[in-house]
């Protein structure tokens, strides 16, 4: 293990996407240490990072599962699932974070680091990036579009684009952007209708998209969602998994249209895409409805919308999870 304490990046969580981000950041010369849990700790310090797909290399990396290993980073990368992020950022509180950002999916997770580490240090970010974590340890890198970072206040600012320079030249495609919080969103409002949506149907990506019946489902919930997003003041775009914007605005026909086109074009390009989500349920292991979608669904009662779909969906998620676990 180094002995350092001192690491240009640390990747909290070596997952997928942790995995690939801190391979290929190591790769290119910078230090980086994975934080993971003693399970995935021993597996990557008996073969380090394996990453296929994409990239085809093997990668020795410092792990930690202390944080009191630490004593700063510059740069704090959450790569984890979203269940446990406030105890697992408790024994961060305190090694000198420069800045901070989450690649989880969902909106809620800025606020934890906000809450951690200060407003100042925290990144918005997004990563439009797929791999999945195999049983043997191996990473395979499917996706590789574009991981965006950018200020909370809008600014476009060297700090981010430094960031995303210094990731996208090693090998992950990076920009920063000046309005986070509505790419942010804009995924969000897409991605729980997809993530739902796999976890009901159990099928690969393009299949769900392209079903007559499934995308009604899912037009419904990029239009509740989208609701949800007017109420909070943010504006959506056309920049993310699906066009959101124009969904929301046009009609529910014309919704269902740009889904069924969406699911063409992954069967074309990427047919054997698998949501995180369906690959959790099949592993066994925890999904992160409740972070996510529940936490949506409780800020949107309090605004007083009704999301009759996404609740519906929700709840059925739940039910499959509990019924998987029981069998």
């Amino acid at each position: 293990m180094s002995t350092s304490r001192d690491f240009d990046f640390v990747i909290l969580g070596a997952g997928a996407i942790g995995s690939i981000l801190g391979a290929h950041l190591a790769r290119a010369g910078h230090s980086v240490a994975m934080l993971v849990r003693e399970r995935r700790a021993a597996q990557l310090r008996a073969e380090g990072l394996k990453i296929r797909g994409l990239s085809e290399f093997d990668i020795e990396v410092p792990v930690l599962t202390d944080a009191s290993q630490l004593e700063h980073a510059g740069v704090l990368i959450v790569a984890m699932k979203t269940m446990g992020t406030a105890a697992a950022l408790q024994p961060l509180h305190h090694v000198r974070i420069d800045t901070a950002f989450s690649i989880q999916n969902g909106v809620f997770k800025n606020d934890q680091l906000i809450a951690a580490f200060g407003r100042d240090r925290v990144l918005g970010s997004l990563a439009d990036t797929s791999g999945e974590l195999m049983p043997s340890g191996e990473v395979l890198f499917t996706r590789n579009i574009n991981l965006l970072v950018g200020e909370l206040s809008g600014e476009l600012t060297q700090r981010a684009e430094s960031i995303a320079a210094t990731i996208d030249r090693s090998g992950v495609r990076s920009t920063a952007v000046p309005d986070i919080l509505g790419r942010e969103w804009s995924k969000f409002v897409a991605w729980t209708g997809f993530m739902t949506l796999a976890v009901a149907t159990r099928s690969t990506t393009w299949k769900y998209l392209a079903d007559p019946d499934t995308a009604v489902l899912l037009a419904r919930t990029v239009r509740e969602m989208g609701g949800l997003a007017s109420a909070k003041g943010i504006a959506l775009n056309d920049q993310a998994l699906l066009p959101v914007a124009s969904m929301c605005r046009g009609t529910e026909a014309e919704a269902i249209e740009t889904i069924r086109r969406a699911g063409e074009a992954f069967k074309t390009k990427v047919p054997d895409h698998r949501m995180s989500a369906l690959q959790d349920i099949n592993a066994g292991r925890p999904l992160e409805i409740d972070d996510t979608v529940g936490e949506a669904l409780r800020v949107a009662a309090r605004h007083g919308l009704a999301m009759p779909v996404q609740e519906s969906l929700y709840h059925l998620v739940r039910g499959l999870e509990r019924l998987g676990r029981d069998r």
